[in-house]
């Protein structure tokens, strides 16, 4: 019961990370338009976007890698 619970809460945990996520790359994509597209302001709204995507996909691969969420039981 305990460990049903915590996988729960992991994925809300993993749901959460994909809207933040989200939620971070709006001012950078802004930036980069108020920026009007120097290379300068391209390169650190890639990077920027770059690490915001790492910190995202990391979680989402390491639950496939290991198998963290369970198969749903067949009825």
């Amino acid at each position: 019961m305990i460990g049903g619970m915590l996988v729960k809460a992991g994925i809300v945990a993993l749901v959460f990370n994909e809207v933040r996520g989200f939620v971070l790359a709006a001012p950078v994509l802004y930036g980069m338009y108020v920026a009007g597209g120097t290379w300068m302001a391209l390169w650190l709204g890639f990077c920027s976007l770059a690490g915001i995507a790492l910190s995202v996909l990391a979680p989402l691969y390491a639950v496939r890698k290991f198998n963290l969420i369970p198969a749903r039981a067949k009825r």
